[in-house]
């Protein structure tokens, strides 16, 4: 059971895989992995930062500075990025119903650890929502099911999603009655 999500900027995709997260542990799953949020100054976004899931640990992703590894205007603090990225996605691996990967994208490629960590999710058997950036649709959508995101459809794609989750998480623990 895998799910990539996709659309443009501001879209929502981010919003989603909260929402879906909040709502699977409502039912009284585990879910882990990671959310990356922009970091904003007033009206301008000035970097990014990932979030554990399971701990709530932040760490810096991007920042609009000087130096190196960098992608358009932002330098990508790998260290900070790994330091929470790379536990959070181990530990949704050994223990969580669901791995929530947001997002995949060329940011996140600038780290082999997180490489190394991505592919051992996609070997697992364990169901996944991850977004994925715009421009890399067509690696990932042949691995799951997958959505383009639109504000139109936002609403009816987590429904769907949300639904499929359930379905899925209930088939594979259909004896756990704290879970139904």
């Amino acid at each position: 059971m895998r799910f990539f999500v996709s659309g443009m900027p501001g879209v929502g995709k981010t919003t989603l895989a909260k929402r879906i997260a909040d709502e699977i542990r409502r039912e009284g799953y585990k879910v882990g992995g990671i959310i990356t949020q922009e970091i904003r100054s007033g009206p301008k976004r000035v970097g990014f930062r990932v979030i554990a899931i399971d701990t709530g640990e932040i760490g810096r992703l991007a920042y609009v500075g000087y130096g190196q590894p960098r992608l358009g205007k932002y330098v990508i603090d790998i260290e900070g990025f790994e330091r929470v990225a790379i536990p959070a996605i181990s530990r949704a691996l050994r223990e969580a119903d669901l791995i929530i990967i947001d997002e995949i994208g060329p940011m996140e490629f600038k780290s082999n650890e997180f490489l190394k960590a991505l592919g051992l999710v996609l070997k697992s058997e364990k169901p996944l929502l991850a977004t994925v950036h715009r421009k890399l649709v067509e690696r990932y959508r042949p691995l799951g099911e997958y959505y383009w995101l639109t504000p139109e459809n936002r609403n009816e794609v987590f429904a769907e999603i949300l639904g499929k989750v359930k379905r899925g998480l209930k088939n594979e623990n259909p004896g756990d009655k704290a879970k139904d």
